[in-house]
C-alpha cells in the first residue's frame, strides 16, 4: 500500500459524527496531534476516552505529543513567510530530530494503515495540521488529504513560500513562491 496522510480536525463534533466521517473516508488509524489531548466541551474527545471508543469502532488510536502544536519560535526565525508565530514556532519544530523521527513513524504507519491525523481545529488551514501535510508531501513525497466535516477530502496543496533545503527540512521564506510575492502577507492571512 502506497503512504496517504490524511488529516482531520474534531472541532465540535461528537463521536458519533467523527467515527461516521473517518469511516467513510476508509480510516482504520488516527494519531493525535493535539498537544494536550482532551476537550472540557466532550469528555468523549479526552485521550483516555478515545482510546476506549475508536478501537471500538474498528479504529486504532494513539496520541503522537512530538507532533503537538503550540511551539515557540526562535527569535531569529528564518521562517520570514509566517506572521503568527504559532505557525513560525511549528515551522521551526519541523526541523528538530524529534519532529522528523516522528513523522517518519507516521509516514511508514500511514503506509501500512489509511491513517488520519487529528487535532480539534476544524479547517486545516488555521492549525498545525497545514505544515504537517507540507512536511509529508515535500519532505517525503506524501500525498497528503484533509478530511473535510461534510465528508470530502481535499488534496493538499503546500503553503506558499515553503521550500525544500537541501538537507531535506522545510523552511518557510520563499517570498518569491507566495501568491503575489510582495512580502507583506503571509500564507497564514497575518
Amino acid at each position: 500500500m502506497d503512504a496517504l496522510l490524511l488529516t482531520f480536525g474534531h472541532s465540535t463534533a461528537g463521536r458519533e459524527r467523527i467515527t461516521e466521517l473517518l469511516r467513510h473516508a476508509g480510516v482504520t488509524a488516527v494519531v493525535d496531534v493535539r498537544t494536550a489531548p482532551g476537550s472540557r466541551r466532550d469528555p468523549d474527545l479526552s485521550r483516555r476516552r478515545l482510546a476506549e471508543w475508536l478501537p471500538g469502532g474498528g479504529i486504532a488510536y494513539r496520541w503522537e505529543p512530538a507532533l503537538g502544536g503550540f511551539r515557540t519560535a526562535p527569535a531569529d526565525s528564518p521562517d520570514v513567510v509566517w506572521r503568527n508565530a504559532s505557525f513560525r514556532g511549528y515551522a521551526a519544530h519541523t526541523r528538530s530530530p524529534g519532529f522528523v523521527t516522528a513523522m517518519d513513524r507516521l509516514l511508514r504507519e500511514a503506509a501500512d494503515a489509511r491513517t488520519a491525523v487529528m487535532c480539534s481545529e476544524a479547517v486545516w488551514w488555521r492549525c498545525h495540521r497545514r505544515l504537517i501535510a507540507d512536511f509529508a508531501v515535500l519532505a517525503r513525497g506524501v500525498p497528503a488529504h484533509h478530511l473535510m466535516h461534510d465528508g470530502r477530502l481535499t488534496a493538499h496543496t503546500p503553503t506558499p513560500g515553503a521550500r525544500l533545503r537541501e538537507d531535506g527540512l522545510l523552511v518557510y521564506d520563499d517570498y518569491d513562491g507566495q501568491d503575489g510575492g510582495d512580502g507583506r502577507s503571509g500564507p497564514d492571512g497575518g
